[in-house]
């Protein structure tokens, strides 16, 4: 199990309110299930949105492994897309996206949403 640093609780954060103030509604944080973890799930509209929460801070050499986006792996959304399909089991259908906010700071002004970031299978 994947404890979070207080720099990525600060980035959930940052990533909420981000949301919030373009209408999107926080349902769920950090939703878990054996095999994967949703770090928030909103709805925006009549859609379900999962959002994955990246950050990944300058060093002094660089971003050295990339950035927060290229820190998204397919195994990763593959856990993402797991954890969804489990808290969709029994509900309603709906439409569903997945999204990616990423941030290179703690800073709201640097704050990078990609919408439909990825798809499920």
């Amino acid at each position: 199990m994947q404890v979070k640093t207080n720099a990525g609780a600060a980035a959930e954060a940052l990533a909420a309110a981000f949301l919030a103030r373009h209408g999107l509604r926080v349902l769920e944080r950090n939703w878990r299930v054996r095999g994967g973890e949703i770090d928030l799930i909103c709805s925006d509209g009549a859609s379900l949105v999962f959002v994955e929460v990246r950050l990944r801070r300058e060093s002094g050499h660089g971003y050295g492994y990339g950035g927060a986006a290229a820190s998204i792996t397919p195994a990763k959304q593959r856990r993402i897309i797991l954890a969804a399909r489990h808290y969709l089991a029994g509900k309603r259908e709906c439409i569903c996206r997945f999204d990616a906010v990423l941030l290179d700071a703690l800073d709201p002004q640097r704050i990078e949403w990609i919408r439909d970031a990825f798809a499920a299978d």
